[in-house]
């Protein structure tokens, strides 16, 4: 599956529709941006099964600025429509195939265990956090 460009439109709902999403935000002026775009376009053959969506920060400002975008390029992966993980700079292949890879293996359950637990201000086994 080829790289899709999200929107304002499309943004939130290609999140809750889709297991695994991946986001880059990058701008046509952005050189890494540039060098890490076949990099994920590659991704995205790879992993037919994982969405790969970019967002362009120019043309999209209020999803960057929503995203709290300080730099580009910035890779975001959402499991389950919960933010999983957020770096900014240009991953090489074997880089992005991990953190593919650790997308899918994470434990959701888990994952929203500690969430919860955060917001709560209690650790994950229910202690009172420091």
């Amino acid at each position: 599956m080829a790289t899709q460009e999200l929107t304002d439109a499309t943004f939130e709902q290609t999140i809750k529709d889709n297991d695994i999403v991946l986001v880059d935000f990058w701008a046509e002026w952005c050189g890494p941006c540039r060098q890490f775009a076949p990099v994920f376009e590659a991704s995205s053959e790879t992993h037919p099964d994982v969405v790969h969506g970019k967002i362009d920060t120019e043309a999209e400002r209020a999803i960057a600025s929503a995203a709290g975008i300080t730099s580009i390029p910035t890779l975001m992966a959402f499991r389950e429509g919960v933010l999983v993980f957020s770096q900014p700079g240009a991953l090489p292949a074997p880089a992005l195939a991990q953190v593919v890879d650790a997308v899918k293996g994470l434990d959701m359950d888990d994952v929203r265990a500690q969430i919860a637990a955060a917001q709560n201000g209690t650790s994950a086994d229910g202690s009172a956090s420091s």
